[in-house]
């Protein structure tokens, strides 16, 4: 006797699944062709949910039905899958990540994807567990100072959901919307696109267990911020800037999107990004060509810690656009970016210690 799909599928065209009222085949159950080895079947049968309540007396009818209409000396083996899970509900998101920092301020270009960087790699280093999430979603900077535009996350089967493998990278598992977009096509999405693009990145990727999330954000106050704001419990924020006036401008209005009675994500602190200008060939003098503390004195303002002053020097530039961060190795920036993380780890302790965790923004029509 020669056992042949067809053979099979008619078989199992005579089980009816009560869930649906329809046989296996028309219920879309039968989920690959059955693998035929000699007399041996292996059928792969796909269920709602793993809590199917008719589960069990239908792989029984399937397998009694193959061997009435197919043969009794056929070994039959029938496994079960089942239908990827629902998203988590918000809130109730990355139960595995402990830490949620975002980075974040009110103006672009003033360093907050080099701080985001340098700040996941320095805190791998102190020895936790990292994740960064370029929530940037129009202009994502990550996968090139990390090197890896080539880079294609795939996908891994996880507690019955198919979820985004991250991309790793000295010691950061890292996503952005830049591993699914051509680097040189500009991203011409309306605002709920980007969200959902976003929500993607976040609810269906595989993160595991974490100790700190960091999110790289865009600039200002938009569409992408309410959405993590919507879908994250962020622990708190730290809030980029350079010395600049109008720098320091935005960097308020971002302190405000934080501190709104709505949102009450606490502001963990601040940081100066080139502070001061300090040329490789003279590493003693300070040059301060944005102004001179402007970001410590709002700090001292807003009474918010002042966490580092980054100084503005060439390698910084150079060694993100190489894929290979200032935070990587022991020269006076990198031990700045490390110093960063060791203040970064205190105010979070400090901040768990004393306020209680952060609830997400309420979604309204």
């Amino acid at each position: 006797m020669t056992l042949y799909p067809k053979l099979i599928m008619d078989a199992l065209a005579t089980v009816k699944y009560p869930g649906t009222k329809k046989n296996l085949v028309e219920s879309g159950m039968v989920a690959d062709q059955p693998a035929i080895d000699g007399m041996k079947v292996k059928v792969v049968l796909e269920f709602p949910r793993d809590t199917d309540p008719f589960m069990n007396s239908t792989v029984k009818a399937a397998e009694a039905a193959i061997h009435y209409h197919v043969g009794k000396d056929v070994e039959v083996e029938i496994v079960t899958e089942f239908k990827s899970k629902p998203r988590p509900e918000a809130g109730k998101m990355l139960p595995g990540v402990k830490n949620i920092i975002a980075v974040s301020s009110g103006k672009g270009g003033v360093g907050k994807s080099t701080v985001s960087v340098n700040l996941a790699i320095a805190l791998a280093r102190l020895g936790y567990s990292v994740g960064l999430l370029d929530a940037d979603i129009f202009g994502p900077s990550v996968p090139k100072m990390f090197d890896v535009e080539d880079a294609r996350p795939y996908a891994v089967h996880v507690d019955g959901r198919d979820l985004i493998e991250p991309i790793e990278k000295y010691g950061v598992k890292m996503l952005s919307i830049g591993f699914f977009v051509s680097p040189e096509t500009a991203t011409l999405w309306r605002g709920g696109m980007a969200s959902n693009a976003l929500k993607q990145l976040i609810g269906d990727a595989n993160w595991g267990e974490l100790d700190y999330l960091v999110l790289d954000t865009p600039p200002g106050t938009s569409d992408i911020h309410l959405t993590l704001l919507q879908t994250l419990a962020i622990t708190g924020a730290v809030i980029v800037s350079t010395p600049q006036q109008v720098a320091l401008a935005d960097a308020r209005k971002g302190v405000d999107m934080y501190q709104n009675e709505k949102v009450n994500v606490p502001i963990l602190g601040m940081v100066e990004n080139m502070a001061w200008f300090t040329p490789a060939e003279l590493p003693e003098n300070k040059y301060y060509i944005f102004g001179k503390e402007g970001c410590k004195q709002l700090a001292q303002e807003l009474n918010v810690p002042l966490l580092a002053q980054i100084p503005l020097v060439q390698g910084i530039c150079d060694s993100g656009d190489r894929g290979e961060p200032a935070a990587l190795g022991d020269t006076m920036t990198g031990m700045a970016f490390l110093n960063l993380a060791q203040a970064v780890v205190t105010v979070v302790n400090r901040r768990n210690r004393e306020q209680a965790p952060t609830k997400i923004v309420g979604v309204k029509s």
